[in-house]
């Protein structure tokens, strides 16, 4: 029987809560995976939940699995080719930190009383043999923009595309279905940023700030974001 893979695909709804576990050291290791096993079933089960009760609710919750909490829980090997643990990436400007985590949790929802109470549940069971060093709440911002005004994630794939770049296949057919997850963390000034004039907001973006429209090669800054976050295929 072959595992169902985790709903990583969907689009963005209206709300989101993502949970960072780290196992506590002084839990036995026994007592970990027992738990661990209970939580495994617990996603299983909120999901089918909420497709059954609000099956238009767009919800679900996707768990991720740490480098050092897949050794440490004695999960199938070899591991994922890629599953590896994170390194800082130190540049002339800024450091890329490494920050660890064994569990992530990615709930989403249209309706925030669901999400709120996956959130709840989850944690119910992670308390007793773990700590959340990471709860963050969010939620559709307009017409998904980010807290910086600009529309977020124009030239994300669609349909098809989007299991292409997100999903596991032949490479490693041992955890086809499955995904990588890697998780950044901003802090802005927004004071500073307000204060920049639009039109410079929107040369650090390569793109408007009102239609969304990209800059032409041309145009655009070299440094700006579209720029340095086109990746071709």
């Amino acid at each position: 029987m072959h595992p169902n893979p985790q709903n990583v695909t969907d689009y963005p709804n209206n709300n989101t809560w993502f949970l960072v576990w780290n196992f506590r050291e002084d839990i036995p290791s026994e007592t970990i995976k027992s738990v661990f096993q209970r939580v495994c079933a617990l996603v299983i089960n909120l999901n089918n939940s909420a497709l059954n009760r609000f099956p238009d609710a767009k919800a679900s919750c996707v768990m991720g699995i740490g480098y050092d909490a897949w050794l440490k829980l004695d999960l199938p090997k070899p591991l994922p080719k890629e599953l590896k643990t994170f390194e800082p990436i130190t540049g002339s400007t800024h450091t890329a930190v490494a920050t660890k985590g064994d569990l992530h949790f990615h709930i989403r929802a249209d309706e925030k009383s669901l999400a709120y109470d996956m959130s709840s549940v989850i944690s119910g069971f992670m308390k007793e043999v773990a700590d959340c060093v990471v709860e963050v709440q969010g939620f559709r911002y307009w017409d998904s923009r980010s807290i910086l005004g600009f529309v977020d994630g124009t030239e994300n794939p669609h349909g098809a595309a989007r299991e292409y770049f997100a999903v596991i296949d032949e490479q490693d057919n041992r955890y086809k279905g499955g995904s990588y997850l890697f998780v950044q963390k901003y802090i802005h000034n927004l004071d500073a940023w307000n204060a920049l004039p639009v039109p410079e907001q929107e040369k650090v973006f390569g793109r408007s700030k009102d239609k969304d429209i990209e800059m032409t090669d041309e145009v655009k800054p070299k440094n700006s974001h579209t720029a340095l976050a086109n990746m071709r295929v």
